[in-house]
């Protein structure tokens, strides 16, 4: 197993860097362009430089921006470079007092600098505030769904074409059809007209200073409900019909036949010796449900005003941010690779039979 994780680790690598290749490509020949996007932008009168200047002489500044950030350059070049900066060592120079000497062999980490939403602040600066956000709300919908998701589908493979099979089936299908952003906007008027207390946008508590820990915690909470709502529902209708066949799958197998046969009770066929074997489709889903949901986070972010990963990624597509947009893409494709990683090793722990020596 150790081997078989340090192979899958080390052609990470590779993959990265071929997917994020043709990404940032494809970003620099698609239409749009940041320094009209920084100039529009910036044309009140700001402190920027290209803010202030005249009609005639925005092509020099132009040109100074581009040579900035290396957008003069052809798209394979400017993309070795970012490359060159995140993996280079950090050097003796940049060490600080107290740091280990091994520290000047790290990687730089240097992700570039925003170009249109706040011109010249690091990428990671912009990403580390709002990844948080983005994961807690995908980790609770992931951890909802499956709570409520797998049970269901469980019972209605224990119970097939029964009455509660068919409303639960039905009633997850017509919850799969909804827009999630159009059920977002609903419970946004329902709650503000019936509910004006209940907080509807934000993630972050607002209270008064002096209040206790446990009323920020419940006001926090409150925020999380309806945007992990929307981002829950949806999957129930799959999640938990994968679970039912894979149960209808196990439990037609001779060795569940064998252990009716020698007086197990059902409750104990089912969870000892059905359930195990059911949830290896469900491993599968997991490896891409998590990178799915901060992607399908974008819109529903927006609508609760969630200063998370989703919203960044919308401001910097809007403005052709390439920086922000090319670090926000390899955090979903690292989050994708370990993802399945995970579920490879996730399988041998769930199933003896499946080796990767």
């Amino acid at each position: 197993m150790r081997t078989f994780i340090i192979k899958r680790l080390f052609w990470m690598i590779p993959t990265i860097i071929v997917i994020t290749m043709i990404s940032y490509g494809m970003m620099r020949i698609a239409p749009g362009d940041p320094v009209r996007a920084n100039m529009m932008a910036s044309g009140g009168g700001g402190d920027d430089a290209l803010g202030t200047m005249k009609a005639g002489q925005e092509s020099t500044a132009a040109k100074q921006f581009k040579k900035r950030f290396n957008l003069d350059k052809p798209w394979i070049v400017g993309y070795f470079l970012w490359i060159k900066n995140i993996a280079m060592p950090r050097g003796e120079k940049n060490i600080q007092p107290g740091d280990h000497w091994l520290w000047a062999y790290m990687p730089k980490g240097d992700f570039g600098c925003s170009l249109t939403i706040q011109l010249g602040t690091p990428v990671w600066d912009l990403i580390k505030d709002r990844m948080p956000v983005t994961i807690k709300l995908n980790l609770w919908a992931m951890a909802i769904v499956y709570l409520v998701a797998i049970p269901f589908g469980l019972y209605s493979a224990v119970f097939r074409n029964s009455v509660g099979d068919r409303i639960f089936s039905t009633l997850f299908f017509i919850l799969y059809s909804v827009p999630s952003f159009w059920l977002g906007l609903v419970l946004i008027l329902i709650i503000s007209k019936y509910y004006p207390t209940w907080p509807t946008s934000g993630i972050y508590s607002n209270l008064p200073a002096d209040s206790t820990y446990w009323q920020i915690l419940l006001d926090t909470g409150k925020r999380y409900v309806l945007p992990v709502i929307c981002m829950s529902y949806g999957s129930f209708a799959g999640l938990s019909r994968f679970s039912r066949v894979g149960m209808l799958e196990v439990i037609r197998q001779d060795y569940i036949r064998t252990a009716r046969a020698k007086g197990l009770s059902e409750w104990k066929v089912i969870m000892k010796h059905a359930l195990r074997n059911s949830v290896i489709p469900l491993i599968t889903m997991m490896a891409g449900m998590l990178p799915a949901m901060i992607g399908g986070s974008v819109m529903i972010e927006f609508l609760f005003g969630i200063p998370g990963m989703g919203t960044l990624g919308l401001d910097a597509l809007g403005s052709r941010d390439y920086p922000v947009l090319i670090t926000l893409f390899s955090f979903s494709t690292l989050l994708t690779l370990f993802g399945i990683l995970i579920s490879d090793i996730t399988y041998s722990i769930v199933d003896p039979r499946i080796t990767f020596d």
